[in-house]
């Protein structure tokens, strides 16, 4: 979602985050998250917005990193202020984090803005490019998925980690790109996850215009997850992998 261009651009860094080009959103903070963001031809610096869905480690592992790369670069490096936007409890989280870690990753007053967005019912807000839409999911209580609208209209949905979540059904309803999860195969259903059947499913109810699947476990490298998506979902379908770029 690149304010200067005409187009988004999606790029996914690996099987649980994902970049939109708005001004730079990032979403979740897996290990390996700033490799990915050079390879993908960006500095963290670029980066003006982290939305984190939940806490376990694969989704905010690199954010103490993230951080302490931004305090000690060169003066002046981050020209814009990083906003940190997560659920219900991530300031305590935050807090937690610098008991463990003190003032290595302690930003200056301005550069960094944390907003906790509700993790009881949707929340909704507005930033100078972009609208943030956000509900509550179906895997730790502070989970939350994401809608980021731009200026154009388009839209895109991240589920983060979920069950089935008739919240997100309603949140992606009719979004130009949906990337959800689908941690298991469809014969290993687990709690707190989704299935390439159960995410194809959910696509189709929200009637999204294109559905990318990710968050893969192991467990998928020995399956068609495209085939068992297919059951549920027509629509246009991408299984997520390494810097993969979707523009809409």
């Amino acid at each position: 979602m690149n304010t200067e261009n005409s187009h988004t651009e999606v790029t996914i860094l690996g099987s649980g985050t994902c970049v939109p080009s708005l001004q730079k959103l990032l979403f979740d903070a897996g290990p390996g998250t700033m490799r990915r963001l050079l390879e993908a031809g960006h500095s963290i610096f670029d980066i003006s917005h982290i939305f984190l869905s939940h806490f376990h480690p694969d989704h905010s592992g690199e954010l103490v990193p993230f951080l302490f790369a931004t305090k000690y670069p060169d003066k002046g490096k981050r020209k814009k202020t990083l906003t940190i936007i997560a659920g219900k409890g991530f300031v305590s989280f935050y807090d937690l984090l610098q008991n463990v870690y003190g003032d290595w990753i302690e930003l200056a007053p301005g550069i960094v803005d944390i907003i906790e967005f509700s993790n009881t019912s949707h929340d909704t807000r507005r930033f100078a490019d972009f609208a943030v839409e956000s509900c509550p999911v179906e895997h730790r209580k502070e989970s939350v998925a994401f809608r980021i609208t731009d200026n154009r209209g388009k839209s895109i949905v991240y589920s983060g980690d979920t069950d089935v979540s008739d919240n997100l059904v309603a949140l992606a309803k009719n979004a130009d790109l949906f990337i959800c999860e689908s941690a298991f195969p469809d014969e290993q259903k687990t709690e707190g996850h989704l299935t390439p059947c159960l995410a194809g499913e959910i696509a189709s109810r929200a009637a999204v215009r294109q559905l990318v699947l990710t968050h893969f476990y192991p467990a998928c490298d020995t399956v068609d997850i495209k085939k068992q998506c297919r059951g549920t979902y027509a629509g246009p379908l991408h299984l997520a992998r390494d810097l993969l770029t979707i523009r809409i």
